[in-house]
């Protein structure tokens, strides 16, 4: 038991968190982003596979990490319009269309990854991000190795929970977000695009989710493999009810989770294989469950969330 409880001060316990809530962090914002708007974009965890597969093919094919950031982002993207013109102009379900872009997403994303390495038994490894430890601060005990010594993506993580942040609540482009998700018809009536708002928020939203996938690729592994996302994207649509569709609150959300998550990894060592590990494995998604059910019950969510919209309806 006190052996348990010692981890939990470890920097090593919170560097595995924090690595750990990175893409999760990503995700959320995502997915955030999109529902703010007024879209339940389900198809994240097939947008997170293609850019999972994206950045690190870029990189395996000759690119530079960064570059291989971007093209995962614009591939994200490209299947956010897809996403967008379905449900927004044409006003298709957003549950059927998410699970459909998830599927198409997933399934071209194998089928590229054969076509372009028929031969290849294991997978092949990149060099991906290194950590950049930040001098004076990554030497703090516990806090500093935690997040001061992390990869260049984990940085940018946090700085996009900022960003979206400001964005939403400081800027116009924010206060109409926010507005096409709550109440269409007072945007329409400011002469802005409804239309325009959601399918740009969605494309938007699903390029953070492809930067999401690509982490894993990039930062956290060195390689693509099949069924590395391993429903992470349906943890961050859970995520954004946690955070009340907040980015602060989701933040706090993701690295919850992520925690639960290392330490459970912690407490199959610990146990010996006494208990069978499967307990340890549904341990974080328990809690999470139990998480979203006390804090879901009060959220408040956006009015306008799942309904199509179409120029002139009231």
């Amino acid at each position: 038991m006190e052996q348990a409880i010692e981890i939990l001060f470890t920097a090593s316990f919170w560097v595995a968190a924090i690595r750990i809530a990175s893409p999760l962090i990503f995700a959320t914002m995502g997915e955030l982003i999109c529902e703010r708007a007024g879209v339940l974009n389900l198809g994240i965890e097939g947008i997170m596979t293609v850019g999972a597969f994206a950045g690190w093919f870029t990189v395996y094919s000759g690119g530079d990490l960064w570059t291989g950031v971007l093209v995962a982002a614009f591939a994200g993207a490209l299947f956010g319009l897809l996403h967008a013109t379905l449900t927004v102009p044409l006003g298709l379900s957003q549950h059927v269309v998410g699970i459909g872009v998830t599927l198409l997403a997933t399934s071209l994303t194998y089928f590229i990854y054969r076509l372009a390495l028929p031969e290849v038994t294991s997978p092949p490894k990149i060099e991906p991000f290194q950590p950049w430890p930040i001098p004076g601060l990554s030497k703090i005990p516990v806090i500093g190795e935690a997040l001061f010594a992390q990869t260049p993506l984990t940085y940018l993580a946090f700085i996009t929970v900022a960003v979206v942040a400001w964005v939403l609540y400081r800027t116009p482009l924010g206060l109409a977000m926010r507005a096409a998700g709550e109440n269409p018809s007072a945007v329409e009536a400011q002469g802005i695009s409804v239309i325009g708002i959601r399918m740009g928020a969605v494309m938007a939203g699903s390029a953070l989710m492809a930067v999401g996938g690509a982490f894993l690729t990039m930062s956290a592994f060195n390689s693509f493999f099949f069924e590395m996302i391993n429903g992470r994207g349906w943890i961050c649509i859970a995520l954004v009810v946690f955070g009340s569709w907040r980015p602060g609150k989701a933040l706090v959300g993701a690295i919850l989770f992520a925690a639960f998550d290392a330490y459970q990894v912690r407490l199959q060592q610990l146990s010996g294989g006494v208990v069978p590990y499967q307990v340890f494995l549904m341990m974080p998604y328990v809690l999470s469950i139990l998480a979203l059910v006390l804090v879901a019950r009060r959220a408040t969510y956006p009015k306008a969330l799942m309904i199509p919209y179409q120029k002139g309806e009231r």
